[in-house]
């Protein structure tokens, strides 16, 4: 019987290696645990010798100089299989371009970091759209494509779930269809995006602490709130995606096609962009409307009507700052119809705007409700320790 079957020892535990049928006609190569017993009975007693032995796993992440062994260790990052060649790619630059609007060379510097730099922290990049047919899951499958059995598609669910010995090593963690709109969620995301090491937990196995290198694209539907984003949030990129006006039905094989020359290009490409803060951008370069208008939908109400008041006071009086204490702000707002307490207010003034007040009693200018003058309010001094909010802050948030 021909030995084709191929087995490795990783510790003391015997695998074998095979190639698993897809549905769309390839094949994933997976370690199954095997029985030593079993390869004796198949190959005789001293095959078990010829069998590769290495003292454990690691993860080690290279496109370009890639190691199947690393010292003693299987490397568990997989190697992609393109072979590269110059060429053109229309069809990847179309959609580079289409992704990434007026921000394409950033673009292109976040695909070439991910395969040249796999283990550079990069921002979570979030495409979002309420129109259907705009590409942003073609996007996701052509990342799948070049980077192949290092990248996974999670759901909303797995970020939740304490085991994650499946996604913990991958390059890319992607999710079609975002909705982590709880503030834990949120915050497991952000960690996660710029830590350096991370404890895999797999079902009946002890936790094992790696380090964590993988980036995060989420797609979402929703505009407004698919994930919470506070303000002077620095680990999002957020793009808003116009629809497609032609549709394709083979425009994936033509990327699929396009990838070597792509890859090709990305290797001898000098970046547009030097390193300037831990994930690699100026968090100001990817600012987007998109971003501004999530991190306004994560705002509470009160916030919001506390910013408009103070913004038509500004407006009609012709003053470009307003200084209050809180008993100044809560008459002013009851007489907007909005029922509030002093401990939100304050909770407003000293967390979500960063404000400190002065640091004694002074004489200071605040203003007040006058149903009798035109411009509805007028000025009226008074003593305390009062804060003050300028024009300029309040558009900023």
């Amino acid at each position: 019987m021909e030995k084709k079957e191929e087995f490795i020892r990783v510790g003391t535990t015997l695998y074998k290696i095979v190639d698993q049928p897809q549905i769309d006609g390839g094949y994933v190569r997976k370690r199954i645990a095997w029985n030593s017993e079993t390869l004796r009975q198949d190959y005789g007693k001293d095959y078990m010798a010829s069998v590769p032995k290495y003292d454990g796993f690691c993860t080690v992440p290279d496109h370009v100089g890639y190691q199947p062994v690393v010292g003693k260790f299987l490397n568990l990052y997989e190697p992609i299989s393109h072979i590269l060649r110059q060429g053109d790619f229309p069809c990847i630059r179309s959609l580079v371009e289409h992704i990434f609007g007026g921000q394409y060379e950033l673009g292109m510097d976040y695909l070439q970091l991910l395969y040249l730099y796999p283990i550079q922290k990069l921002p979570i990049l979030l495409l979002v759209s309420e129109e259907r047919n705009t590409g942003k899951s073609t996007f996701l499958n052509f990342l799948k494509a070049i980077f192949q059995n290092n990248v996974t598609f999670n759901t909303n669910e797995d970020f939740r779930s304490q085991f994650n010995s499946d996604w913990a090593g991958k390059l890319l963690i992607m999710v079609d269809e975002v909705l982590l709109n709880r503030r834990e969620d949120s915050e497991r995301l952000k960690n996660l995006s710029t830590t350096l090491s991370y404890k895999v937990e797999a079902k009946g196995k002890d936790r094992d602490e790696i380090g964590f290198f993988a980036k995060f694209v989420l797609c979402s539907n929703n505009e407004h709130l698919p994930v919470i984003i506070d303000a002077g949030e620095t680990r999002y990129w957020v793009r808003k995606i116009a629809p497609i006006q032609s549709d394709d039905t083979d425009f994936l094989l033509k990327l699929k096609a396009e990838i070597p020359a792509f890859l090709h290009f990305l290797a001898n490409r000098t970046l547009s962009t030097e390193k300037e803060s831990r994930m690699w951008f100026n968090p100001k370069r990817l600012e987007t409307d998109a971003l501004r208008k999530i991190i306004r939908s994560n705002r509470n109400r009160l916030e919001i009507e506390m910013a408009e008041l103070l913004l038509d006071i500004m407006a009609s009086t012709g003053v470009s700052s307003v200084s209050f204490c809180l008993n100044d702000i809560i008459p002013l707002l009851v007489c907007s119809q909005v029922k509030v307490e002093k401990s939100q207010v304050r909770k407003v003034v000293q967390e979500c705007w960063k404000l400190t007040p002065a640091s004694n009693s002074l004489s200071y200018t605040t203003y007040q409700y006058d149903y009798n003058r035109e411009c509805r309010y007028s000025p009226v001094r008074r003593i305390g320790r009062y804060y003050t909010v300028s024009k300029a802050q309040l558009e900023t948030l």
